[in-house]
């Protein structure tokens, strides 16, 4: 359990944890889920373009995530925002098909996007993660009060001068940098499970925003650590287990949350 390449895995699955849990809080809040599963999967096609004219996957999976992000956030102000997120998507997905097909060898690295390698993690990777987390968390830092105010309130956000635009634009940035960072880890299906399910129950438990950003990152960790230590004990998927843990604690959550209204009534 305690083995070298299992101590980088737990660093990186806690990196992962950490900027799941908060970039998560706000997804949740904002009703962003759709947005969240696009990014991820979308980004695929970037790796598998880098695959194809030899570039790190990595560089390829950073600018499809942010330009994926960003064109769905300035055309859904034009459109239906679901419609253009699933229209970003399919483009991305055909995309990506079409630079598989042109590939001349199979990229063991372009799939294990998809479904992740965090047991098979370098340190220099962890480096490279851990820096990328450090940006992604600035970036919220920097944005915390007015992208609380316009995810809760866009219309009072806007009377107050918030620019909803613009803090819509940054967020975009800051989903397509938590994918960067997560994706070559835990995979896109294990980061948008991430990002919804241990978020989704903190809100649900928590009174205040404070208390749902704070337990949003507690409940990824515990997810996240869980996780990996039932995979290494039962050499089972992580992601399953990911999973089924994310929607145990959104259902206990959820049945704790009816329970207190009752009482209170």
């Amino acid at each position: 359990m305690f083995a070298a390449y299992l101590m980088t895995a737990w660093a990186g699955g806690t990196i992962v944890a950490v900027v799941a849990g908060v970039v998560g809080f706000f997804v949740v809040l904002r009703g962003n889920a759709f947005f969240a599963h696009a990014v991820p999967h979308g980004a695929f096609a970037g790796a598998a373009g880098a695959v194809l004219i030899g570039v790190n996957p990595l560089v390829g999976l950073g600018v499809f995530a942010a330009g994926g992000a960003v064109g769905i956030v300035l055309l859904g102000r034009r459109a239906r925002h679901d419609v253009v997120t699933a229209l970003t998507l399919v483009t991305m997905l055909a995309l990506g098909a079409l630079f598989l097909s042109r590939s001349r060898e199979y990229s063991a690295q372009v799939f294990a996007l998809l479904f992740g390698q965090i047991l098979g993690v370098s340190p220099d990777q962890l480096v490279t993660t851990g820096l990328l987390g450090v940006g992604c968390l600035a970036l919220v830092a920097l944005i915390v009060r007015p992208l609380l105010l316009a995810s809760v309130s866009p219309a009072l956000a806007a009377s107050r001068g918030v620019p909803v635009t613009g803090v819509d634009l940054v967020f975009a940035l800051v989903v397509a940098a938590a994918t960067t960072v997560s994706v070559p880890m835990v995979g896109a299906l294990l980061m948008f499970a991430l990002l919804i399910g241990p978020p989704a129950a903190a809100q649900r438990l928590a009174r205040t925003a404070g208390q749902g950003l704070v337990l949003s990152v507690a409940l990824t960790l515990v997810t996240v650590w869980a996780s990996i230590a039932l995979a290494v004990t039962t050499d089972l998927p992580i992601g399953f287990f990911a999973t089924a843990i994310g929607a145990l604690l959104y259902g206990g959550a959820a049945g704790a949350a009816r329970s207190r209204r009752g009482r209170v009534e």
